[in-house]
Protein backbone atom coordinates (compact mmCIF):
# COMPACT_ATOMS: atom_id res chain seq x y z
CA UNK A 1 0.00 0.00 0.00
CA UNK A 2 1.39 3.56 -1.28
CA UNK A 3 1.11 6.44 0.89
CA UNK A 4 -0.37 9.18 -0.66
CA UNK A 5 1.51 11.47 1.63
CA UNK A 6 5.01 10.61 0.93
CA UNK A 7 4.54 12.26 -2.67
CA UNK A 8 3.12 15.67 -1.19
CA UNK A 9 5.86 15.39 0.90
CA UNK A 10 8.66 14.72 -1.88
CA UNK A 11 6.99 17.70 -4.10
CA UNK A 12 7.22 19.86 -1.14
CA UNK A 13 10.57 19.51 -0.13
CA UNK A 14 11.37 19.29 -3.83
CA UNK A 15 10.21 22.97 -4.23
CA UNK A 16 12.71 23.80 -1.84
CA UNK A 17 15.96 22.12 -2.86
CA UNK A 18 17.20 19.29 -4.86
CA UNK A 19 20.45 17.57 -3.36
CA UNK A 20 21.69 14.67 -5.67
CA UNK A 21 23.99 12.26 -3.75
CA UNK A 22 27.20 10.76 -5.25
CA UNK A 23 25.58 7.58 -6.20
CA UNK A 24 22.71 9.14 -8.26
CA UNK A 25 25.35 11.33 -10.08
CA UNK A 26 27.35 8.40 -10.94
CA UNK A 27 23.89 6.56 -12.31
CA UNK A 28 22.61 9.34 -14.21
CA UNK A 29 25.85 9.99 -16.14
CA UNK A 30 26.75 6.43 -16.94
CA UNK A 31 27.08 6.66 -21.45
CA UNK A 32 24.39 4.23 -21.40
CA UNK A 33 21.92 6.37 -19.12
CA UNK A 34 22.48 9.80 -18.93
CA UNK A 35 19.41 11.17 -17.16
CA UNK A 36 19.31 15.07 -17.23
CA UNK A 37 18.56 17.13 -14.46
CA UNK A 38 15.46 18.42 -16.20
CA UNK A 39 14.50 14.55 -16.59
CA UNK A 40 14.67 14.64 -13.10
CA UNK A 41 13.12 17.72 -11.89
CA UNK A 42 10.09 16.84 -14.69
CA UNK A 43 9.50 13.12 -12.86
CA UNK A 44 9.61 14.26 -9.63
CA UNK A 45 6.38 17.02 -10.16
CA UNK A 46 4.88 14.95 -12.64
CA UNK A 47 5.75 10.95 -11.89
CA UNK A 48 4.01 8.10 -9.67
CA UNK A 49 5.42 7.07 -6.48
CA UNK A 50 4.93 2.87 -7.41
CA UNK A 51 7.08 1.78 -4.37
CA UNK A 52 6.83 3.21 -0.27
CA UNK A 53 9.84 2.43 1.65
CA UNK A 54 9.02 4.01 5.14
CA UNK A 55 11.56 2.12 7.26
CA UNK A 56 14.22 3.31 5.03
CA UNK A 57 17.55 3.81 6.94
CA UNK A 58 18.17 6.84 4.99
CA UNK A 59 14.99 7.86 5.89
CA UNK A 60 11.08 7.50 4.81
CA UNK A 61 11.50 7.20 0.59
CA UNK A 62 10.25 6.40 -2.45
CA UNK A 63 10.48 5.17 -6.07
CA UNK A 64 9.13 7.63 -8.53
CA UNK A 65 8.33 6.21 -12.19
CA UNK A 66 7.89 9.31 -14.57
CA UNK A 67 8.75 9.65 -18.38
CA UNK A 68 12.39 11.31 -19.50
CA UNK A 69 12.93 12.63 -22.86
CA UNK A 70 11.84 10.73 -25.90
CA UNK A 71 9.13 9.13 -23.19
CA UNK A 72 11.74 6.51 -21.53
CA UNK A 73 10.56 5.26 -18.52
CA UNK A 74 13.58 6.32 -15.75
CA UNK A 75 12.94 5.42 -12.05
CA UNK A 76 13.93 7.96 -9.11
CA UNK A 77 14.84 6.85 -5.77
CA UNK A 78 14.40 9.93 -3.37
CA UNK A 79 13.99 10.49 0.06
CA UNK A 80 12.06 13.85 1.69
CA UNK A 81 14.00 16.28 4.14
CA UNK A 82 12.88 19.05 5.83
CA UNK A 83 15.00 21.66 3.66
CA UNK A 84 15.52 19.25 0.51
CA UNK A 85 14.39 16.19 -1.62
CA UNK A 86 17.66 13.88 -1.17
CA UNK A 87 17.70 12.00 -4.94
CA UNK A 88 19.46 8.46 -3.72
CA UNK A 89 19.43 7.28 -7.29
CA UNK A 90 17.95 7.86 -11.15
CA UNK A 91 18.10 4.59 -13.34
CA UNK A 92 16.58 3.11 -16.72
CA UNK A 93 14.30 0.55 -14.88
CA UNK A 94 15.58 -3.14 -16.75
CA UNK A 95 12.51 -4.88 -18.47
CA UNK A 96 13.52 -8.09 -17.81
CA UNK A 97 13.03 -7.18 -13.82
CA UNK A 98 9.90 -4.83 -14.31
CA UNK A 99 6.57 -5.58 -15.76
CA UNK A 100 5.72 -3.90 -19.02
CA UNK A 101 4.63 -1.06 -17.32
CA UNK A 102 7.29 -0.87 -15.34
CA UNK A 103 5.55 -0.41 -12.41
CA UNK A 104 5.96 -4.12 -10.82
CA UNK A 105 8.97 -5.87 -10.31
CA UNK A 106 8.82 -9.19 -11.32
Amino acid sequence: MINDDIYAQVRQAATQKLLFLPHTIRQMSRPDRMISTQEIERIIMTGEVIEDYPQDSRGHSCLILGLGQNNRPIHIVCSPKNEYLAIITAYLPDPLQWSSDFKRRL
